[in-house]
């Protein structure tokens, strides 16, 4: 059996991080580690062939190739999900669909006429026999959550790791919360499942023996939403760096909680953690309470972000805005709790109604839905009515991220960060390609795009107050040049 996976293309969003990628040369921040890991389900002997298109082009004869095209997408990749469908069809190729996008969205895809729905392990069985068979269902799902201890390690060997700025590996899925806006916990849960400490190591292992020795984004809904075998994997984690004298540095994504367990946070450092986004959402406590973040409610959120950033950690922030509770100076405190707080990445957002949500069911019984959800919430569109108006709520998210971006206010940000940080445990070691990456945005940012003189104050500052951190300082720069391109589009 030929099997070609096709990881569909990501628009330029903040997440993309489009423009950071030629400074590193790298052609992609992450791979798809969905269908590498639905790969390592597959039998042995079949063959394997993985298409991402944010690195690869997708040519016909890779489409005749196959007997089945696994095509997997987030809601932000649905234009071009919707185009790679459209080529197999036209090579009369038989596609399956699944991940994030198909599992809440499927019928928006009348043309695609087999799905896997939700978490693939416990239908594969069915699926690969089904394959076998030529007698492929409409659609396959499990109303058990799949125990993740029994999770193949990724094929690494169907990518060439170069292209990629990170790697990404999977601790464990679901989240104790209940955001209304959320679609994680529709997705996998309220209870989170996580991975064997052992089990995490062998996957390390691989990705050190496929050659990787840079960044690993653990790519969790919440890494923390079991802090017990959090900590434990954490203390495995420390011990094999240890023996293994293996300098991987790694990021995640965790509730802003983690601020109150010391522990928790001295335990990630000491793993080599340097990173965490946190969804801060809103300094306003109306809005928090509305969309029911009760973990970011009754604290206060400036010091709950400083302590972690204390701790060697910095925080990248996720902001909405567009919340029924929402009020016309929302804007400004959502800039003013930014910079006093030091988050540098703060990517903020508009409020997206995300299918079978909560928020979307209660809005659609509002008959306030309008249209369908882009996945992407810094395109300036809604598909919802506000309560807020309209244009002045597009329009004050428009110009609330070209503020925090322009070029003297994102680097005083990174001033007050670089203030407030305390590395701890390993040291980020610059590697031969980061070099070439500050020379590069000397050139970039120093003399070919505007605000070159503020780039060079901010150099010069770094130079003479935090010389330690230069290299955590020009890689947040070089980020920021990312976001203002990113921010100019909006």
């Amino acid at each position: 059996m030929k099997v070609l996976l096709v990881a569909a293309a990501t628009p330029d969003t903040f997440w993309s991080f489009k423009h950071v990628l030629p400074f590193v040369f790298r052609r992609a921040a992450f791979p798809p580690l969905g269908l590498l890991t639905v790969a390592g389900m597959l039998p042995r002997d079949w063959q394997l062939r993985l298409i991402d298109l944010n690195t690869t082009r997708l040519r016909d004869a890779d489409i005749e190739w196959a007997d089945y095209v696994f095509l997997s997408a987030m809601i932000v990749q649905a234009d071009s999900a919707r185009e790679v469908a459209a080529r197999c069809r036209s090579k009369r190729t038989t596609v399956i669909a699944g991940g994030p996008l198909f599992t809440t969205s499927h019928t928006r895809f009348p043309e695609i006429r087999h799905f896997v729905l939700g978490e693939a392990e416990n239908v594969m069985p069915a699926l690969v026999a089904d394959m076998e068979s030529g007698r492929l269902q409409a659609s396959y799902a499990s109303s058990r959550r799949p125990d993740i201890t029994l999770t193949p390690v990724p094929r690494w060997d169907l990518i060439k790791l170069r292209r990629y700025a990170t790697m990404p590996l999977q601790f464990s899925r679901g989240c104790p919360f209940n955001c209304e806006f959320c679609d994680i916990i529709v997705m996998n849960g309220r209870v989170p499942r996580t991975k064997d400490p052992g089990q995490m190591i062998k996957e390390l292992e691989s990705l050190v023996a496929a050659g990787w020795r840079e960044r690993v984004f653990i790519v969790d809904d919440n890494f923390i939403g079991n802090k017990v075998k959090a900590k434990a994997f954490l203390r495995a984690l420390v011990s094999w760096r240890k023996q293994r004298n293996v300098r991987l540095s790694f990021t995640t994504e965790a509730s802003l909680n983690l601020a109150d367990d010391q522990e928790l946070l001295d335990l990630m450092a000491e793993a080599g953690f340097h990173t965490v986004f946190v969804g801060i959402e809103t300094p306003d406590e109306e809005s928090l309470i509305e969309c029911e973040k009760i973990q970011n409610t009754q604290r206060g959120l400036v010091a709950a972000v400083q302590k972690i950033q204390n701790s060697g950690l910095e925080v990248m922030g996720g902001f909405i805005v567009g919340f029924d509770s929402d009020t016309v100076g929302i804007f400004e405190r959502q800039r003013s709790f930014i910079e006093q707080s030091g988050i540098v990445t703060a990517m903020v957002g508009l409020l997206m109604a995300l299918p079978e949500t909560r928020l979307f069911s209660r809005l659609k019984q509002e008959n306030r839905i309008v249209n369908d959800s882009t996945g992407n919430n810094v395109d300036g569109v809604l598909n919802f009515v506000p309560r807020l108006n309209r244009e002045y709520l597009i329009q004050g998210y428009r110009l609330l991220v070209k503020r925090l971006y322009a070029p003297d206010a994102y680097y005083r940000r990174i001033l007050t960060f670089l203030r407030e940080y305390r590395p701890r445990g390993p040291s980020l070691r610059p590697t031969v390609r980061d070099c070439l990456a500050l020379i590069r945005s000397f050139w970039v940012m120093g003399i070919c795009t505007p605000g070159r003189r503020t780039y060079w104050k901010f150099v010069a500052r770094v130079m003479l107050f935090h010389r330690r951190l230069l290299h955590q300082a020009m890689t947040l720069a070089i980020m920021g040049h990312h976001f203002r391109r990113v921010a100019a589009t909006i």
